[in-house]
């Protein structure tokens, strides 16, 4: 009988991709994934430490975990990922119900690491944590975890920007790009495989290929991708404005296969903090690649993420960022409450937030970007757009659930559909006939015979 092992991936797409990685290859190696955590002999918790309630998130599933792997089938508990190539040696000490703690550089290795754990009697090391250099290519197989018509697709790996808030140079490495080659094998393999959705991701997107000597690294890896056959939707994630240009801007135009949609993360407009931050560019420059977006895409969905309550975050600059919000109208704002992480260069600034203002001014922007959103939204109201069926609704008058071009999975809206008989991961031509806050409202539009 093989044995069962289930995954836990918590985090990015990014991370998602690595367990995709991991479970290809214990299958490879005679395991068999199971579904559910309570009918595993292993389980897996690939974890995430970027912002304080992720590593709370992931201390909170493996103590949950450690308690099914007492009373029920569970022999083994690894927990590998972000948290442990941070904190190796203190939660070894800390979490004794763990059997094994694996860093994000022993992806490739996990059906060897979990073989050699079950064959091991009595105690012995229960860290493997080396240099975060591990690099995906397309050798490396993945079990998608998404629906089987969507797929992230990771370029690179690691960052070498180094924001004064952010440990992920730490926990992954240097900024280093997969070869053009390899990513266009690895989907033709996920067009094969019944993929219509390629969705970019990297810690920075726009940085792909500098490393490698690409001239435009990004701009002629999104047309060879365009050329692949089944491929219908490209989508853009984690660009960073310093290095946004008007080639990238003009190629989102001229292929019809990508989707009028980027990621900005400009997580601030104030340049004080800016420059705290350790951000390339300034409020200038951030607006000014906005600017070009809208000029050269007409109609681009522009979503982006903020962070408030930075150290030295002042009333007037926090009302800099709101003005910002209001005058940008982005379609689409993830905003976070500064978490204060040892080893940073944030962590050692004066001027930090109390927990409540940060709240407060995280909910500010929230409300302000729902009437917004909401504004962009029904100004949709009447124009055509492809939807993407992802699931059958149980809202009355709507068939199915899906995803226009302009929204992302899990981070976006969504767009209940009215339509004949469709599978799941059709496209659909559809006109927009209502919207709120966030959700659209489609028919399936039938062209009439001439």
């Amino acid at each position: 009988m093989k044995n069962k092992v289930h995954i836990i991936s918590l985090g990015c797409p990014k991370n998602l991709i690595d367990s995709e990685v991991m479970a290809a290859a214990l299958i490879g190696s005679g395991f068999e994934i199971a579904p559910l955590p309570e009918d595993a002999d292993i389980i897996i918790i690939n974890t995430c430490t970027f912002i304080l309630p992720a590593k709370e998130e992931s201390i909170d599933e493996i103590f949950r975990m450690a308690e099914l792997k007492k009373s029920g089938r569970c022999r083994h508990l690894v927990v590998a990922g972000c948290l442990p190539q941070r904190y190796g040696a203190i939660l070894e000490k800390e979490i004794p119900e763990v059997d094994l703690f694996l860093g994000t550089g022993e992806i490739s290795r996990i059906a060897d690491l979990v073989a050699a754990l079950q064959k091991k009697e009595g105690p012995g090391q229960r860290s493997c944590i080396g240099k975060p250099d591990f690099l995906m290519s397309s050798s490396h197989p993945r079990l998608l975890s998404t629906p089987p018509y969507t797929a992230y697709l990771k370029i690179a790996e690691g960052c070498s920007n180094h924001c004064s808030y952010c440990v992920i140079p730490d926990i992954r490495g240097k900024f280093r790009s997969r070869p053009i080659d390899d990513i266009l094998q690895e989907t033709e393999t996920l067009a094969q495989g019944g993929v219509k959705e390629i969705i970019i991701a990297a810690q920075e997107t726009t940085l792909y290929g500098k490393d490698l000597g690409y001239a435009s690294g990004l701009s002629s890896l999104l047309r060879e991708i365009a050329l692949i056959d089944g491929i219908r939707w490209i989508r853009l994630l984690y660009t960073y404005p310093a290095d946004l240009d008007d080639e990238l801007f003009q190629t989102i135009h001229d292929v019809e296969k990508i989707c009028n949609y980027i990621d900005i993360p400009v997580q601030h407009i104030d340049d004080d903090i800016l420059g705290s931050m350790k951000r390339k560019g300034d409020s200038r420059l951030i607006k000014n690649s906005i600017a070009s977006a809208r000029k050269i895409i007409p109609g681009v969905a522009l979503r982006t993420s903020m962070i408030v309550g930075f150290p030295g975050e002042t009333q007037e600059r926090f009302d800099r960022l709101l003005a910002f919000v209001r005058e940008t109208r982005f379609d689409h704002v993830g905003v976070f409450e500064y978490s204060r992480e040892e080893g940073t260069v944030a962590d050692a600034l004066p001027g930090h937030i109390p927990e409540s203002v940060k709240e407060l001014r995280r909910g500010i922007i929230m409300e302000e970007q729902a009437l917004i959103s909401r504004e962009i939204n029904q100004a949709l109201i009447g124009s055509t757009m492809e939807i993407v069926i992802e699931e059958e609704s149980d809202l009355p008058g709507y068939d199915y659930i899906g995803r226009a071009r302009r929204q992302a999975p899990d981070i976006d809206g969504i767009a209940y559909v009215t339509a004949g008989e469709k599978a799941i991961g059709d496209i659909v031509k559809c006109l927009v006939v209502s919207a709120d806050d966030y959700d659209l409202f489609a028919e399936e539009k039938v062209e009439k015979e001439q």
